[in-house]
């Protein structure tokens, strides 16, 4: 395609122009007045194929996992007024964990912007504190170079959604087309490039540590560096934990992995952290539900060297001794550069103590729980779950209990394979998730794990997969409770389970029906495995699978509110 015309398009398919220059392969959204040129122009393209969802919040969200599952950035386009208000959640959600995105937004006609138009908002406004920058496009002069922009903002630089509001009236307006080849903006220019000295600095450090700890983020599965942080793992001999968004950047396979970190992480992976001597920080931003208590985590003195492509990141929540600003990958293929020279040794018999002491924190075995032949417990079902797909499936999730256990239980050993709200904790993501996981892996396997509080909250959505025949499995770990709310109410407010017990539930498996699924209800532990194989070996049918589970089961390990990583509770004895 040429990236010029002869003669003067309208705005609406400089839109569509953009969009195909960029290699966008799928676009969600929901029509409306506002963008009615827009999807007038997508119907007569056919570079991208565009998503009809059924709620606009589904749209950033599956275009959000989109983006988290490919290394692309997602698209979603949105009408103005109410299109754009049920957009921001699912813009908060991918701004919160730093997805890269585009959405393009329908405005009023600029005459009747500040008229109170109907169907007008302030959208610039509106979505400011949650996208990493929007745009107003006033002149359909400027519309190609201003989505150039958009896509430009949102994949460089600490990744984000950006926003792109087009009045009406633009959109039927008309220019000759040019789409930039390069984009340079003086008030935009990240660094990549980490600080060769602080490098430097950062491997003596790590050679002279006794206790390290290597504490990796969703910044290591963003830049693409988890093969650079495995390397790293394999040639300090380091231990390694990854935050709940950063599972799968190191394997979790590999006997140096300790596990997940902070309130329901695993008790060797809060005791190294809270006692080592050195950490290297990575694409991490040492997050309240990580740490606890910064006060308390500084209780005990350690050097810590912080990598990150956003300078605001760090000493943010705690103060580091060596800041490197820069791409993670970047900066880890320098930093093992100067390992690989050969003149950097680790202090062997330290680490082996420091070894030692992590094996004893090990034999707690914190993620143990009982079993049962009466009632489902959630964490079987994952471990199931885990063994049908051989480790290799796509897991989205709601947030809740759900959430912690597939975190927990379902170990990944690929980048990119688990796909959840961290940030934000949206409930009603899982299905749109899904949806996006499939649309850009359409032959892979895609599980989403949710409970029947957040299923419900985007489960219109089981339409949108009968229409383009998306086919992923959803879990539901049924225990009639919105279960991390109840939990909380029982170890906080004296048991009062107030507005948390879920007392008029549809029957999923005759709703799923509804909408021309399979739907399963499972009781029994001993059918776990067996109703799992079946559904998986459904490879052309979404199957709602109904599990019901113990009502009283909690996430442990758990570190409250406000306290210490070394003040666990490992159960309900803890209490």
């Amino acid at each position: 395609m040429s990236n010029e015309s002869a003669v003067p398009i309208t705005g609406a398919e400089i839109v569509v122009r953009c969009l195909a220059e960029e290699g966008v392969k799928h676009v969600f959204g929901y029509p409306g007045g506002a963008v009615l040129y827009i999807y007038d122009a997508i119907f007569q393209q056919d570079k991208f194929q565009h998503v009809l969802v059924r709620h606009e919040q589904a749209a950033i969200h599956a275009a959000d996992a989109y983006s988290r599952s490919s290394n692309t950035v997602g698209v979603a386009l949105v009408t103005s007024g109410p299109g754009v208000t049920n957009a921001v959640t699912g813009l908060s959600t991918a701004y919160m964990d730093s997805i890269p995105m585009v959405v393009i937004s329908g405005q009023v006609p600029s005459h009747a912007i500040g008229q109170d138009a109907f169907q007008e908002c302030d959208t610039v406004g509106i979505t400011r504190p949650v996208v990493k920058h929007n745009f107003l496009v006033k002149d359909v002069r400027e519309l190609a170079s201003t989505i150039k922009k958009a896509f430009f903002i949102a994949r460089t630089g600490r990744p984000g959604p950006v926003l792109v509001d087009i009045p009406k009236d633009i959109t039927v307006n008309k220019c000759l087309y040019e789409y930039p080849r390069e984009i340079e903006m003086r008030s935009y220019r990240p660094v990549d490039k980490g600080h060769a000295g602080q490098i430097r600095k950062a491997v003596q450090l790590l050679q002279n540590a006794e206790r390290p700890m290597i504490y990796a983020g969703g910044g290591v599965i963003l830049a693409n560096a988890s093969d650079e942080l495995n390397r790293l793992v394999e040639k300090t001999g380091f231990p390694v934990t990854n935050t709940l968004m950063g599972l799968g950047g190191s394997r979790s396979s590999d006997p140096h992995f300790v596990g997940m970190p902070g309130m329901h992480g695993t008790y060797e992976a809060n005791m190294a952290m809270q006692h080592c001597d050195v950490l290297i920080a990575i694409g991490s931003r040492f997050d309240d539900r990580v740490i606890g208590n910064p006060k308390h985590f500084a209780s005990h003195p350690r050097k810590i060297i912080h990598i990150d492509i956003d300078p605001s990141s760090i000493s943010k929540r705690v103060r580091v001794d060596i800041p490197i600003v820069g791409n993670v990958k970047d900066v880890l293929v320098e930093l093992l550069s100067q390992l690989d020279a050969g003149s950097v040794q680790t202090n062997t018999n330290a680490l082996q103590g420091w070894w030692k002491q992590i094996a004893e924190w090990r034999g707690r075995d914190c993620l143990k729980y009982p079993t049962s032949d009466i009632v489902i417990k959630p964490q079987a079902v994952i471990e199931q779950l885990h063994k049908v797909t051989n480790g290799d499936a796509f897991i989205t999730s709601d947030v809740g209990q759900h959430q912690m256990w597939a975190a927990q239980y379902y170990p990944f050993d690929k980048p990119r394979r688990w796909i959840n709200s961290g940030g934000l904790g949206t409930m009603g993501v899982g299905l749109p998730f899904a949806m996006g996981v499939q649309m850009a892996n359409p032959d892979a396997t895609v599980a989403c794990v949710t409970g029947e509080g957040s299923i419900q909250m985007c489960i219109q959505e089981l339409a949108t997969c009968k229409q383009y025949h998306l086919t992923p499995k959803i879990i539901l770990l049924n225990n009639r409770f919105l279960g991390m709310v109840r939990q909380w109410q029982q170890i906080d407010y004296g048991s009062r389970y107030s507005e948390s017990y879920m007392d008029s539930l549809p029957d999923f498996e005759k709703l799923a029906e509804a909408y021309g699924h399979v739907g399963m209800r499972i009781e029994k532990p001993g059918d776990v495995e067996g109703s799992l194989r079946e559904a998986f070996a459904m490879k052309d049918r979404l199957v709602f699978m109904n599990f019901i589970t113990d009502q009283n089961e909690n996430v442990w390990p758990m570190v409250k509110a406000g306290r210490g990583l070394n003040e666990m509770l490992l159960g309900s004895e803890d209490l």
